[in-house]
């Protein structure tokens, strides 16, 4: 059987990076089924453009504060991943609201992963409301990028508990280290087709994607 091409995805990032290097680390796998073809960053000097050359990825800096609207800016990021044929994208720590027409144009392939298990704590600062809310159980989730603010469906979830002794700091590692493995588990489902989005809804293929894969609760320490 001749493989199939791998999906050409672009990434957004703002600063570190750190689940877009999660990304580039799955993709080092030939067996993988999406390829990042370019990073784009909206601040120049952000850590992650460093990372992405390192490993021979092609960076861009379109910062937004050259531009007169968001729009505008938003149009000139999508002329770049059109530019290098992203058909996906993936935001990895993206610090800008998206204009609802560059929303329109990726409509179910664009993905993003949130801090929290949506729809709980959108925004910012999610592990300190996490703690100020009592809550025992917190985590991250990937979800298709809609115009509403961490309101598009839900690809997977990966939950940790939330332990008596937690800090923001202890509690936000935790996360990201299950961040670390969901995000390439859930773009390698999109990129495969075994998740869509359809009529405003996350649609999993069960037949090829295991519990696993969309619902990750690793053990403590795991």
């Amino acid at each position: 059987m001749t493989p199939q091409p791998r999906k050409r995805v672009g990434v957004l990032i703002s600063g570190r990076g750190s689940n877009m290097a999660a990304l580039i680390a799955a993709t080092m796998d030939p067996a993988y089924p999406a390829e990042i073809v370019a990073v784009v960053s909206n601040v120049a000097g952000a850590k992650g453009l460093e990372t992405a050359e390192r490993h021979g990825i092609a960076t861009m800096v379109i910062p937004h504060r050259d531009y007169e609207s968001r729009a505008a800016h938003d149009d000139a990021v999508h002329a770049a991943l059109k530019g290098v044929g992203a058909e996906y994208v993936a935001l990895a720590g993206y610090m800008r609201l998206l204009s609802p027409h560059f929303v329109r144009k990726w409509q179910g392939r664009m993905i993003n992963i949130h801090p929290a298990l949506l729809p709980s704590f959108k925004g910012l600062d999610t592990h300190a409301r996490a703690l100020a809310a009592g809550v025992r159980i917190h985590g991250c989730t990937v979800h298709f990028v809609t115009e509403g603010m961490d309101e598009g469906p839900v690809i997977a979830q990966g939950a940790v508990r939330v332990l008596p002794e937690d800090t923001e700091e202890t509690l936000s590692a935790r996360v990201l280290k299950v961040e670390h493995r969901l995000y390439p588990m859930a773009l390698r489902l999109v990129c495969e087709g075994q998740a869509r989005m359809s009529d405003g809804r996350a649609v999993i293929d069960r037949k090829g994607a295991d519990d696993a894969e969309y619902l990750l609760s690793p053990p403590e320490g795991g």
